[in-house]
């Protein structure tokens, strides 16, 4: 699994004119599944980003994470994090899971997160979003969870 995320001073996920997901403080992540992924990609992403220290202390070092800061996660589907764009100009995204083993990763992705007492919102899975953030540093990292038996960081 592939995850984009910004550290927000807000966003929001809106579909059809209609605010689906909002935070304040927090992280925006930005979620796609690959078609070997599964539970342990889910949990080892869950746990990553759960523990990221990416929120300033007292001093201005980011030494405290979303639990410590009160922050909140807006989690938006997003299989074009799979797209190829190295041939041609039309993007490729077979490397992107099929809607119906993707669909139950990013619930199990968020309840997860939700598991650490984490406050969880939403978008909505299949639908056109109009996605707002104010990017807070900025921060943005992507993260990609180890395939099984792909060495470090597997047990998270």
């Amino acid at each position: 699994m592939r995850a984009l995320l910004q550290r927000v001073s807000r966003a929001s996920v809106t579909v059809d004119g209609r605010r689906t997901g909002e935070i304040g403080r927090g992280l925006l992540v930005l979620l796609g599944a690959a078609p070997g992924d599964g539970e342990e990609q889910a949990a080892w992403l869950a746990r990553k980003i759960a523990g990221l220290r990416v929120f300033a202390d007292a001093a201005g070092l980011m030494n405290l994470d979303l639990a410590q800061v009160g922050g909140a996660v807006l989690v938006v589907p997003q299989f074009t994090l799979y797209g190829d764009a190295r041939r041609g100009r039309r993007p490729d995204f077979t490397g992107a899971a099929r809607p119906d083993q993707a669909e139950p990763l990013f619930e199990r992705f968020c309840a997860l997160l939700e598991a650490r007492g984490l406050p969880v919102r939403r978008g909505v899975f299949g639908a056109l979003m109009a996605v707002e953030l104010v990017n807070d540093g900025p921060v943005t990292l992507l993260l990609e969870s180890p395939q099984p038996g792909n060495g470090p960081g597997t047990a998270g």
